[in-house]
This record gives C-alpha cells, sequence and structure tokens, in this order.
C-alpha cells in the first residue's frame, strides 16, 4: 500500500474514533438519565406518571424506529444551526448523537426492568427516597446491563458513523483511489 492510502485510512480511523467517541458519550449523557426517568415514571415504577410516560416514550420511539439516513438528512436544518454545517466529522456528530441517546435509553431502561422487584421494595420498606433507591439500588444492580448496553449502542453507532461520515469517499476518489462496493465482499 502506498503512504498516501495509509495516511487516509489513518486520518479516517481517526475521524471514526472522534465521531464515535463523541456522539457516544453525549448519546450516554443524555440517554441513560432519559432510561431512568422511563423506568421511574413507567406505571409499575417508584414515581408513575403514566401520562408523561407515554409521551416521552412515543417519541424516544419515534427516534429509535426512523432509519439513520433518513433522520440524517431530517435534521440537517437543525446541525447546521448548531455547528454551522452539515457536511464534515464535527457536523456527523449531531446526527449520530440524537440517534443514539433514544438507543441508549430503551437499552438503560430495559436493564432496570430487570433489578430484583424485591430490592426496589425493601429499600422503600427501610425508609429510602426515591433518589436514594435510583442511585443506591437501582443503577448499582443494573450497571452490568447498562455497560452492555452502551457496548451495543457504540458498536452500532459504528455502523452508523459510515453513513455519516461519508467525507472519506471524497478523499480517495481525489487520490485517484476507488473503492468498488462489490469488492469487499468477495
Amino acid at each position: 500500500m502506498s503512504s498516501n492510502i495509509i495516511n487516509l485510512l489513518w486520518e479516517s480511523f481517526l475521524e471514526t474514533i472522534l465521531m464515535v467517541g463523541v456522539s457516544g458519550g453525549l448519546g450516554a449523557a443524555i440517554g441513560i438519565p432519559l432510561g431512568v426517568f422511563l423506568f421511574v415514571t413507567s406505571p409499575k415504577g417508584i414515581m408513575p406518571k403514566p401520562y408523561v410516560n407515554r409521551i416521552i416514550g412515543t417519541a424516544v420511539n419515534a427516534v429509535r424506529s426512523t432509519p439513520f439516513i433518513i433522520l440524517l438528512v431530517a435534521i440537517i436544518p437543525f446541525t447546521r444551526l448548531i455547528v454551522g454545517s452539515s457536511i464534515g466529522t464535527v457536523a456527523a456528530i449531531v446526527p449520530l448523537t440524537i440517534a443514539a441517546a433514544p438507543l441508549i435509553a430503551r437499552l438503560v431502561e430495559t436493564s432496570l426492568r430487570e433489578v430484583d422487584k424485591g430490592l426496589i421494595e425493601a429499600a422503600q420498606s427501610m425508609g429510602a427516597t426515591n433518589t436514594q433507591i435510583i442511585c443506591k439500588v437501582l443503577l448499582p444492580e443494573a450497571m452490568p446491563g447498562i455497560l452492555a448496553g452502551l457496548t451495543i449502542a457504540f458498536v452500532a453507532l459504528v455502523g452508523s458513523s459510515a453513513m455519516a461520515g461519508r467525507r472519506w469517499r471524497r478523499r480517495f476518489r481525489r487520490h485517484g483511489y476507488s473503492l468498488r462496493i462489490s469488492a469487499l465482499h468477495a
């Protein structure tokens, strides 16, 4: 391989790490509290608010069920407002974050549902506040599932970053390289 292509691959690798790392971190910062909120406000949660839960849950489901390429195009104006451009590595972070947060929220909510109800009841019977139950019972008990969910989300972000960061294609073509998808599947 020539040094040009190695440099291009290295630069693209670093851009992918940047896109996935930042959007995954921001997605987790939004998604984990959102997942906790969805769990505790569910009809059987510790602070049931079914109406609010249904509204937020519907919004989360709507974003999660939207194909990433459609989401990417649909939020171009929002991306331009936030970043100033809709093209490039930094611009790709916006749609990746918006796609990651609801996914992480549902994965966190699912992990919290796996916590034994007896632990929650025991904490309530000992007079623990809702905040104490969340911080000292739910999150520690659900941590293995939450970390597994974050791993799944980061892997999904790597796949989505290929659609979001199409910049590498132009660079390769500019240097005379042509990538054929059929050659990759051989």
